[in-house]
């Protein structure tokens, strides 16, 4: 696994992990809080509605209570002759409104004599099973069971008595409109909610109406949701609905001096429909989320990136030195840790690069040195012999011209086999600098002035620059003469005629600085680090080592010498020696 795929993991885990944790954890108690809010809220609705109802059952019991003790009450007795009881009644209803269905009174064998509706009189009451009995302000009140297609009519008889024999009159009945119970629980249906009032024997009395929709009424199934009256629980919707629900409970607890029936009052709160704010909220959460993981993982990306950068450059320079063994541009170092290792990393391979090239360079002037002792020894001798008998044969009188021109070519290339002894001779055994205060200004002269007639043959010309406030420099001063000799032969040697050379000087606190340019072809830029190696060579003739003893010199001055090109478009080379040796040694 790559650096930047172990950055972008160990980013994305700690920036998606917490978020991943705290999402989780806000979800969770914000659901907890939520439903806790509901089951709160169900049961001070329960409550609130079962209240209500005790009111409403109270005033119509108070109604029922007072109008029987009316003195009006007592036409019965002349059987409303003059059907101002009926009249009286239908004040009653219409006062009311749409409470009452219906107000009647009849006798003691269940004839109607007064109403509200005329219709009624005469006619017999249907009598059905009491369902609740109540006392109220000294009167008893009977309640029937609802009837009506959903339960919508409440039947409730009070007895009439003689306020002058004490014996029964008989009895008024009132019909309550239930619509009114089932239009508080209509009214409090919302968000899903459907509402429920258990008798206390647990059948279905009045209900909203998507519960009433559901042919419960009067039926005991929801019995068993009263269980936990006064508190908040979770049921299964069955027989209601499919999903889990949760209920709210409330038991009657009367209102005033009316004790209550007894009912329980239930709100009915399917989980599903309780819990979307919950499920909207996840998909808010869902939503932040992504965005926390694209941001994530766009911030992971660029910072993995940005720190694995300089080590993939640095990868990369590694490797191309291994592939080509050329030292490619070092990659731009970053800051911090990262950076430093890349600048060590790159000066260490550069130490490589040069303790491989002096290597190298030792090797073949090894193999220099070896060839130097052979040609010594079994050269020079053979050399010298033929030198000498060249120009003893040049002295005789009785040579012809073609004699003499031969053994010119005998002496020549016996001097140049000499001067290649010689060479290899001082790169084999360099003689260890004898350091005296030097004015290269005026050892720069010299070796011009010493080359003035080959330069004047040419035509190339020779200019000097110098910028050295300070020339004065601590070094062999025969060495150097020598270096300099090479380095202007290598320009003479490869310009054409009138060609251009120039010699240039400056200095800073430390240093001394000499640069020989020409205009001549220059070095390639891929060939510029091997010029100065042994036996290489680009030019027809050569041997390869004159620039190595050059470089070798100049180190051994504990100087530098570099390979460039020059401004007059052909090579430079440029030379910088310390002024006092004694303090860099």
């Amino acid at each position: 696994m790559t650096i930047r795929k172990t950055l972008l993991i160990a980013c994305l885990c700690v920036g998606l992990l917490p978020a991943i944790l705290l999402a989780g954890l806000a979800f969770v108690k914000a659901k907890e809080a939520m439903q806790a809010e509901i089951e709160g809220s169900l049961a001070i609705q329960a409550a609130g509605i079962a209240a209500e109802v005790d009111k409403m059952m109270f005033e119509r019991l108070q109604n029922a209570a007072t109008w029987s003790h009316l003195d009006i009450m007592q036409d019965l007795q002349i059987r409303d002759v003059d059907k101002r009881l009926s009249r009286f009644l239908a004040d009653l209803k219409a006062g009311y409104r749409d409470v009452y269905l219906n107000l009647s009174c009849a006798d003691t064998l269940g004839t109607v004599l007064s109403s509200s509706d005329a219709a009624l009189v005469g006619r017999k009451v249907e009598r059905r099973e009491a369902w609740l009995h109540t006392s109220l302000s000294g009167t008893d009140v009977e309640l029937e069971l609802p009837t009506g297609e959903h339960g919508s009519t409440v039947a409730m008889q009070v007895p009439l008595s003689s306020m002058f024999t004490g014996g029964m009159l008989g009895t008024m009945r009132l019909q309550l409109d239930w619509v009114r119970i089932e239009d508080v629980l209509d009214q409090a249906a919302s968000g899903g909610r459907m509402l429920a009032i258990l008798d206390r024997d647990g059948r279905l009395i009045a209900a909203s109406k998507e519960l009433r929709s559901r042919g419960l009424m009067l039926s005991t199934a929801l019995t068993d949701w009263r269980s936990q009256s006064g508190a908040v629980a979770v049921h299964s919707g069955q027989p209601v609905i499919d999903s889990e629900v949760i209920i709210g409970a409330a038991p009657s607890r009367g209102y005033a001096h009316f004790t209550g029936f007894g009912w329980t009052t239930l709100i009915i709160q399917p989980v599903d429909e309780a819990l979307k704010p919950v499920h909207h909220m996840a998909m808010i959460f869902l939503a932040l989320f992504g965005l926390i993981i694209l941001f994530t993982v766009l911030i992971a990306t660029l910072v993995s990136r940005e720190i694995a950068r300089p080590i993939v450059a640095l990868t990369g320079f590694a490797r191309g030195y291994m592939r080509s063994k050329i030292l490619q541009a070092p990659p731009v170092a970053g800051r911090g840790e990262v950076g430093e290792l890349a600048e060590a990393f790159v000066q260490m391979v550069r130490d490589i690069d040069v303790s491989q090239q002096n290597l190298v360079r030792a090797s073949k002037l090894a193999v220099v040195g070896e060839m130097s002792s052979v040609i010594a020894h079994e050269v020079r001798t053979p050399l010298g012999i033929l030198r000498s008998s060249a120009q003893m044969l040049q002295r005789e009188s009785g040579i012809s011209e073609e004699g003499r021109e031969l053994v010119g070519f005998i002496e020549s290339e016996t001097e140049r086999l000499n001067r290649l002894v010689s060479a290899m001779l001082d790169t084999a055994r360099p003689r260890t600098p004898s350091y005296q205060s030097v004015d290269m200004h005026d050892l720069i002269r010299r070796s011009v002035a010493m080359l003035a007639g080959q330069a004047e043959k040419k035509r190339v010309a020779v200019a000097e620059s110098f910028h050295a406030a300070n020339p004065v420099a601590e070094c062999d001063e025969e060495q150097m003469t020598q270096v300099l000799l090479n380095l202007l032969m290598n320009g003479l040697q490869i310009l054409d005629r009138g060609g251009r050379i120039e010699v240039s000087t400056r200095d800073d606190a430390g240093d001394l600085w000499i640069e020989i340019a020409d205009d001549g072809p220059g070095i390639d830029p891929a060939e510029r680090a091997r010029v100065f190696e042994a036996f290489f060579f680009k030019r027809e003739g050569g041997i390869g080592l004159g620039l190595a003893i050059v470089q070798q010199i100049v180190n051994s001055h504990g100087g530098e010498i570099e390979a460039a090109e020059s401004r007059l478009g052909g090579a430079l080379f440029r030379i910088r020696l310390h002024r006092k040796q004694t303090e860099n040694q």
